[in-house]
């Protein structure tokens, strides 16, 4: 009788055993909702790519608030992430909140109930300490797990991962800064900083967490190329959710079993990303792109209000008509540029130098004919660069516009110049000067001139003028304020390319 008793306790327990097994290993559905390089863009703005007049409005915090919203209701799990670059690119971003500039953001990021995110190169603009009182004012966790001070410790309040549970399903998040942080940023900011390899960090940690997860994404900031070459060299993982490059996919790239996804820029998108999770495996997955075209009348919230409170200090501040332009000022993929020559002009007027030159990549918007306002001047240039000087010999002046030149020739140029005008042939497939003039005057090799160009372009002068300048003399003059003062003392921008570099035949 004992025995029978003892029998059937044990198969119940046996059966009660494989019962929560098969319920364990019941499939699950979550859904990762994710944007990246936001650069400050919590209001909408004109969909600048739609050949219709006026343009629509797209993105902003309120419409991203809206569909976040509209799909939690909608979907079992869901989890919301942002893969870096907050910061820079709009005024908000210089404006302080609870004692951090762009301190709003993250308020409002809060308020629209992110769950984690990375740091982008860009949210080391200002400098560390600003970053760090940002992760403060973050109510969701900071995720870096490569981004590390000389001891091997996290210095910002960042996190190397985290394991959430969504109802049961167990979701590790590593965060990975690209290697390149060193090229991409200031390094004055940079300071007692260093990146560990990402590939063997990442895969570190994966082996670390992998018996306790049962879904792993990596959240990284370091572009779609090496999002790829990434996911080729790591075993294990599920999802990268990536930034930097600014990529819009609209389908994931599945390389080696991994889904990499990027939603763009600027929140001009949401990112939806619905995986069905069984055994530790991704055994489904769908992908949207959302675009998130701007509507009227949102319902009133703390975050409609904390939005309309910094829209009307930058309208304030910002929205001031200074000038005009006659033409659109537009970059150019390659060679010289109307809006660059623009920058550079402004710039040696402002240092009152013989020549200045400005990195192209630093120009992060065309203006449109029309008028011009303080705050068109800013998304241009929203860097905090500031002015400097140096000074180089004639000859030294010749090397730096055969340099040029070469990269004119392989259709490779980063830098726009002012004060110096070149006239140059091809021969045997190279380039070669013909003539060569700062101002009104032929270049003296013995001369010395003075050159004005931006900070970040000599803490990186290795890499845009092959050389490192001596004795740099650095003001208190920001790029934003020599656009201001050029605008306001021209009045009207004839955005005239002046062909600079000229090759002759």
């Amino acid at each position: 009788m004992f025995k029978n008793k003892y029998f059937g306790f044990c198969l119940i327990l046996i059966f009660g055993f494989i019962s929560l097994s098969s319920l364990y290993c019941q499939p699950k559905t979550i859904t990762i909702l994710h944007t990246n390089d936001m650069h400050a863009s919590f209001l909408p703005h004109e969909a600048g790519w739609v050949r219709t007049d006026p343009k629509p409005m797209v993105g902003g915090f309120l419409e991203l608030s809206r569909l976040v919203d509209s799909l939690r209701k909608a979907k079992t799990l869901t989890l919301l992430l942002d893969g870096g670059d907050v910061m820079t690119g709009n005024p908000i971003a210089e404006m302080v909140y609870q004692g951090a500039y762009g301190g709003a953001l993250f308020e409002m990021m809060n308020m629209i109930g992110y769950e984690a995110w990375t740091i982008g190169n860009h949210d080391l603009d200002i400098s560390q300490d600003n970053l760090k009182i940002l992760v403060q004012i973050a109510k969701f966790p900071t995720l870096s797990a490569n981004l590390v001070d000389t001891l091997n410790n996290f210095p910002i309040g960042n996190k190397d991962f985290i394991i959430i549970n969504k109802d049961g399903l167990r979701v590790g998040i590593i965060g990975i800064m690209s290697s390149g942080l060193f090229e991409l940023t200031n390094t004055n900011n940079l300071k007692g900083l260093k990146v560990i390899n990402p590939a063997s960090t990442l895969q570190k940690i994966i082996d670390k967490i992998d018996g306790e997860t049962d879904l792993i994404i990596a959240l990284t900031h370091e572009g779609v190329d090496d999002d790829s070459l990434l996911a080729a060299q790591v075993h294990n993982l599920d999802v990268i959710i990536g930034a930097h490059s600014h990529t819009r996919l609209k389908i994931p790239k599945n390389i080696n079993g991994v889904l990499v996804c990027q939603t763009g820029s600027y929140c001009e998108n949401l990112g939806e990303l619905e995986l069905t999770v069984e055994n530790d495996k991704v055994i489904a997955s769908t992908e949207k792109l959302h675009s998130l075209w701007t509507k009227d009348n949102y319902p009133e919230s703390d975050l409609s209000k904390l939005v309309e409170e910094y829209k009307i200090k930058i309208d304030k501040d910002y929205k001031e008509v200074i000038g005009k332009t006659e033409v659109d000022l537009r970059r150019s993929r390659s060679g010289e540029s109307i809006i660059g020559q623009f920058i550079a002009d402004a710039i040696r007027e402002s240092a009152g130098a013989d020549f200045a030159l400005t990195n192209s990549s630093g120009i992060r918007k065309d203006i449109s004919a029309g008028e011009i306002r303080k705050v068109d001047l800013f998304e241009v240039s929203p860097f905090r660069n500031y002015l400097c000087t140096f000074q180089l010999t004639g000859k030294e002046v010749r090397d730096l516009a055969q340099r040029y030149i070469n990269s004119l020739v392989t259709g490779r140029t980063s830098l726009d110049l002012s004060g110096i005008k070149c006239t140059w042939n091809r021969v045997d497939g190279k380039g070669e000067i013909v003539s060569l003039y700062v101002g009104d005057n032929e270049i003296q090799d013995d001369k010395k001139y003075t050159c004005a160009t931006i900070d970040y372009v000599v803490n990186q002068a290795a890499r845009y003028l092959e050389m490192v300048p001596a004795k740099v003399v650095n003001s208190e003059t920001l790029l934003f304020q020599a656009l201001v003062d050029k605008v306001k003392k021209d009045k009207i921008v004839k955005g005239v390319s002046e062909n600079r570099f000229q090759e002759i035949q």
